[in-house]
């Protein structure tokens, strides 16, 4: 049986959970609820960077994407920064939508689902 390896672990969720080459991570939002959409989105994109190191992936391996925004019409910001962040032809599979968020501070979320 191949193990299963989760970073983090509480009650409810773990930071990232590896099993069989593939990283799934939690959703992810900024440390600095303060920020607007670009600068959280920033904030998620280094935390996910350090996640990813740990588990010895990085961002050209992302399968997937699934990412919330409190308000659809910052999908410009958030893909501006996107952009920036994801390697040049290394697009994942993704979805982006408008959602209601846990605390009403959080204006975006993000969730990844990697390889090896």
């Amino acid at each position: 049986m191949a193990k299963i390896l989760r970073t983090e672990p509480t009650a409810i969720m773990s930071r990232a959970v590896e099993y069989h080459g593939f990283v799934f991570t939690q959703g992810m939002v900024a440390r600095d609820l303060a920020g607007d959409v670009t600068a959280q989105t920033r904030d998620v994109l280094e935390q996910l960077d350090a996640l990813l190191e740990e588990h010895g992936t990085d961002s050209t391996r992302i399968l997937q994407a699934q990412i919330w925004l409190k308000h659809i019409g910052d999908r410009g910001a958030l893909n501006a920064v996107w952009q920036d962040w994801l390697p040049e032809g290394e697009a994942p599979a993704r979805a982006c939508v408008q959602a209601e968020m846990a605390d009403p501070r959080m204006l975006v979320e993000i969730m990844l689902v990697m390889t090896k």
